[in-house]
Formats: structure tokens, C-alpha cells, sequence
């Protein structure tokens, strides 16, 4: 088992023939929980590997994630993302964690897990050879989700090898089938974007060796893989949590019928897992098994499409609540027995409400998306404060825990695109468990007898203030736009919204916002827009929110007239807008 094993296709491949497995494998069989045991000795491959360098690794740098291409099959996206640069991440993945923790009394240990896509189990390996390359010890969960790896970093149970060091879950979230990536996480959260672009720039420098005859030849020290059955670890918390705030029923959701959407992502335990054991009634639920190839609707609560199938899921089994995940079940949305929706705007509200209950007073720390409607119910109807930040789900948990450090109480940071992470939870954004926060309301409201359908639920958001139109345009700079002139999208993007800035000043009409962390934000005609920088693409994003069609014309035309002279800037949305009425 200790030899160096042929390698194949330029990996650094783990090849455990029938013989050896007959003869050998037995030796290393560990049971333990439904954990099955094995080591592996990885080696460089004397393939010849594509020429790539630091530049090309950090192009998978997709904020506070790693993303790229898996597998191929659509048309102009080439694979960035083979096992080769994937080994390559897990083994500088692997360092880094090494230098982190710098543990001497016993190896360390990586968790790692999957969502339903297509390429999953081909990097799942991948990733566990790169991880042995480094010397550390793999569990591998398989079927998995995102908050449930964060969350085997902070369990304390030697039977499912938790807590692990480090965890990565292997996820392109709601992207098409031919994607996929990476999130990193420690007991201390999620990895941040410095922390990505050191691993990656790692990953480059051992990528480039991959090829290199010392490196071939070089004897590793054996790792073991142990699969785990760590998904039942952390379903069985989510139960407990449901029952405490239920004065410790059993199943204090008897007689509620909710039904789950799951997209064919990796959501689908949440019925029979979680739903089940509390006694609630799940028949009508939909799309709970795993399909890479997403054949019913993208598992993503901001889709229409995925919307509307929730919705009419709820109506035609005359469902209590509807719940819906993203692929990797670290977003979340919900639908009540009338079909209306709990998602952006309205999802915030509900899970304000609900912890301003328990915290007066409290800071609710949001995107720069949110409407003015969301920021006078917080403050005016539930008495707590509204923290308008910037868009990306590590920037608005990063601003909530930097509150409290400065002694700002804040225990709810949440965005309009379902992520959202409760102090009480650790700060781990999980769809999941804010879908427990929920039902909890339920649970505890019927133990109390206030109610026992989702219209508990939906009084709690009444006096919401809703836009009647609500938009978002992208507005795309062309890169290769003489205008450029050789400089970065960023560098464009910045001199127009300062342009844009610039122009308010002299409208009586329209207000910016004193407040304002992200683009340009304005008030004016009764509603309001924002114009920002996109966190990776060169796209200027414009959302609009009005209470007319009129109102989000005129709101429209400022900005049109401000940024006519940008010729590098797709305003063809603007103009389908302007030109409607």
C-alpha cells in the first residue's frame, strides 16, 4: 500500500487495483460509524501537464470562493477546472492550513463534502489526493452541504473524526452543470478573499512542479480517507433545535404539511431528515434527489422559474409552508399557504421580526440591495436598526461580527439573495437552519396556541412597504473598448459612477443617500436607484426600485443621461426601459 502508484492523466492518482483491494485493503478497514477507512501514498505524474501560472489560477477567484469549468459541453467555456489544477488547490489548500494551525501532537484532518453536480465525485477525488500530498488526513462526507462542512470544524466528536481542521466543500452553488468550485472553511468561518488568493498563488508554484522528475520520484507519507456519515451529525442538531424552542416536543410540527423543493441539489435531506422526525407531513414535496444536471428548474430561491415551482407546489397539495434550497443549501426561501413568497426583501423581514423578538433593538446588518420599504419597517415598526452594507455574503457577516467588536449588538446579517448567518449560529450562512428559525415560530406559536398555520408567519411582515416595481439592469463594459485604453473594467467603472455622482448634485429632484457603503445610491420620483461596481464581472448593476412604471422611467433616465457619454457601457437594458412608456 506504501508504493508509489502509476498515475494516469496528469494526476496525482490514488489506484487501488482488485488484487490489492482483496488482499490488502482489509488491513486498513476501520468500522466506526459507517466510516470506512483507507490510506493512500499520491506522486506526481510524469504526464505532461498544461503550461498555466499564477495569473491562470487566480482567474478562479470568484470572491471568497473558487469557481471554473468542470466538465465540457458548452459551447466557448474550455475546462479551467481539471483534477490537475484541482490537486494542486487542495495540496496549497493543505499548506496553508498547515502554517495556520501548525499542530504538532497529531495530523491534521480536512472534511470534505459535494452537491449533486455532475463532476463531484471526479473532484472529490482529486481533492482528497491533493490533501494527501500535504500530508493530511482526509473524511470525506459525499453528499454534503456547504453549512453542514463549516459545521464539522466546530463539532466535538471523535466518532465522526470532528472537529476537522479544516473543511471544503466542493460547490459552484445555483451556476450550470458544467461549473464547479470550491469553499474553505476553519473553525473560525469561512476563508476570505486574502485567503483565497494565497492558496491559489500556492497552488500555481505547485502545479508548476507537478511535471518536475524530483518531485515524481519523491516517496509521500500515507494519508488515510475516511467516508463519514457526518450529515445525520448535523440534521439531528437542526431537530434538537426545533424541539427546544417547542418546550422540548417530540414532534412539535405534527400536523403541519410543508412540502420542500430541493432542485435536484443536495437539499433534499431536509424532508425526510428534518421535517419528518418533528412530525410534519411532506407529501407533495419535489426534485429531493440529487441531479447534477438540474433537469427541473435551477436550484436558486432568486429564480422565477424556481420560485414559481415552490409556489404551486404549495398551492396544489394545500401545504401549511413551502421551503426552498439553493444547490448547496446555504440559501433559502419560503412560500406560505396562500402562495405568497418569503424571499428578498420579505424574507429579511420575517427573519427580522423573528429576532428582534428575542434581541430589541438589535443592528440587521444587509446588502446595498435592500429597499427603503425594508429600512422603515426594522426601525419604525420593530423598533431594531438597519444596517445597509455592501453586496457578497462574507462582506455583510465580516461588517455584523466587525459591530459587535466595536460594540454594536448585531445577531442577523442577511442578504436579498437568501445567504443570511445568525450570531447565535456560529455566523455560518445555512439555509437550513434559517429555515429552522421558522419553523420554530411555528412550533413555539402553536405550543402556545397563537396558531398553527403559516398565517403566523405572515402577520409578522404586515406593514411592510413594497415597491411596485422593482429592477435590476446590468450594464456591461466591453473590455476591449478603445475607451479602455488598456486599463482596467474597474478603473471604467469607477470614473462613471463618480460621473454619475457628480450629475446628482445639480437635480433638485433626487437626494443621495447620506449613508452609503457601496456605488451610488439615490432617492428621488418616489423611489430609488443604485448604481454599482460588480464584485467580479465587468457589469454595472442598476437596480430601481418605484411605485410606478413612470417613477422607475424617470429614475431611469438620470442615469441614462449621466453615462451617455461611456461608449465602452451597454446601455441597451437602459434604453428598452426608457423608451417603454
Amino acid at each position: 500500500m506504501s508504493a508509489l502508484l502509476p498515475c494516469r492523466r496528469g494526476k496525482l492518482t490514488l489506484n487501488l487495483n482488485s488484487s490489492m483491494r482483496a488482499h490488502s485493503f482489509s488491513k486498513y478497514q476501520t468500522v466506526l460509524s459507517k466510516q470506512r477507512t483507507f490510506y493512500c501514498n499520491a506522486a506526481s505524474s510524469s504526464v505532461t501537464v498544461p503550461s498555466l501560472d499564477k495569473t491562470d489560477f487566480l482567474k478562479l477567484k470568484n470572491g471568497s470562493d473558487i469557481r471554473g469549468v468542470a466538465v465540457p459541453g458548452v459551447e466557448g467555456e474550455s475546462v479551467s477546472l481539471p483534477e490537475p489544477v484541482t490537486e494542486a488547490i487542495a495540496a496549497a489548500f493543505g499548506q496553508w492550513l498547515l502554517h495556520k494551525k501548525k499542530a504538532e501532537s497529531r495530523r491534521l484532518r480536512v472534511s470534505v463534502g459535494h452537491d449533486s453536480r455532475i463532476s463531484a465525485q471526479t473532484l472529490l477525488e482529486a481533492v482528497s489526493r491533493g490533501l494527501g500530498v500535504s500530508g493530511l488526513d482526509v473524511v470525506q462526507f459525499g453528499l454534503a452541504s456547504t453549512p453542514a462542512m463549516f459545521n464539522s470544524t466546530l463539532t466535538d466528536d471523535e466518532t465522526f473524526l470532528c472537529p476537522a481542521d479544516g473543511a471544503i466543500m466542493i460547490t459552484a452553488s445555483h451556476l450550470p452543470y458544467n461549473r464547479n468550485g470550491f469553499k474553505f472553511f476553519t473553525s473560525d468561518g469561512g476563508l476570505g478573499k486574502v485567503d483565497i488568493k494565497n492558496i491559489l498563488e500556492r497552488a500555481a508554484d505547485i502545479y508548476k512542479n507537478l511535471s518536475d522528475e524530483n518531485l515524481r520520484k519523491s516517496q509521500r507519507e500515507s494519508s488515510s480517507i475516511t467516508k463519514v456519515d457526518y450529515m445525520s451529525v448535523y440534521t439531528s442538531g437542526l431537530v434538537k433545535a426545533v424541539r427546544r424552542a417547542a418546550g422540548d416536543l417530540e414532534k412539535p410540527l405534527e400536523g403541519f404539511h410543508i412540502v420542500v423543493d430541493a432542485g435536484n441539489g443536495a437539499g433534499g435531506f431536509f424532508a425526510a431528515k428534518v421535517l419528518e422526525p418533528l412530525g410534519a407531513i411532506t407529501s407533495g414535496s419535489q426534485f429531493l434527489e440529487p441531479d447534477g444536471m438540474f433537469p427541473n428548474h435551477i436550484p436558486n430561491p432568486e429564480d422565477k422559474s424556481a420560485m414559481e415551482a415552490i409556489t404551486k407546489a404549495v398551492l396544489n397539495n394545500k401545504a401549511d409552508l413551502g421551503i426552498i434550497f439553493d444547490t448547496d443549501v446555504d440559501r433559502s426561501a419560503a412560500v406560505d399557504s396562500t402562495g405568497r413568497e418569503f424571499n428578498r426583501n420579505r424574507l429579511i423581514a420575517l427573519l427580522s421580526a423573528i429576532v428582534l423578538e428575542e434581541h430589541p433593538g438589535t443592528t440587521i446588518v444587509t446588502d446595498s440591495v435592500t429597499s427603503d420599504g425594508l429600512t422603515s419597517f426594522i426601525e419604525k415598526k420593530l423598533g431594531g436598526k438597519h444596517h445597509r452594507f455592501k453586496r457578497g455574503y462574507k462582506n455583510v457577516i465580516d461588517e455584523a461580527i466587525r459591530l459587535n467588536s466595536v460594540g454594536e449588538e448585531s445577531h442577523l446579517a442577511i442578504e436579498t439573495s437568501g445567504h443570511g448567518a445568525l450570531k447565535e449560529n456560529h455566523w455560518l450562512d445555512d439555509g437550513a437552519y434559517l429555515m429552522v428559525k421558522i419553523l420554530n415560530k411555528l412550533a413555539a406559536a402553536r405550543a402556545a396556541g397563537q396558531g398553527s398555520g403559516s398565517k403566523v408567519l405572515t402577520d409578522l411582515v404586515e406593514g411592510l412597504e413594497e415597491p411596485k416595481v422593482a429592477l435590476e439592469l446590468r450594464l456591461k463594459i466591453d473590455k476591449n473598448h478603445p475607451d479602455l485604453k488598456g486599463s482596467d473594467f474597474r478603473e471604467y467603472g469607477e470614473k462613471v459612477l463618480q460621473h454619475v455622482s457628480n450629475s446628482i448634485e445639480t437635480n433638485p429632484n433626487l437626494k443621495r443617500a447620506p449613508v452609503n457603503y457601496e456605488g451610488i445610491r439615490v432617492s428621488g420620483f418616489g423611489g430609488w436607484f443604485l448604481l454599482r461596481l460588480s464584485l467580479h464581472d465587468p457589469v454595472l448593476p442598476l437596480n430601481i426600485e418605484a411605485q410606478s412604471e413612470d417613477d422607475a422611467v424617470k429614475l431611469g433616465l438620470v442615469v441614462a443621461t449621466a453615462v451617455k457619454e461611456f461608449n465602452a457601457l451597454d446601455t441597451s437594458a437602459l434604453s428598452n426601459l426608457t423608451h417603454s412608456s
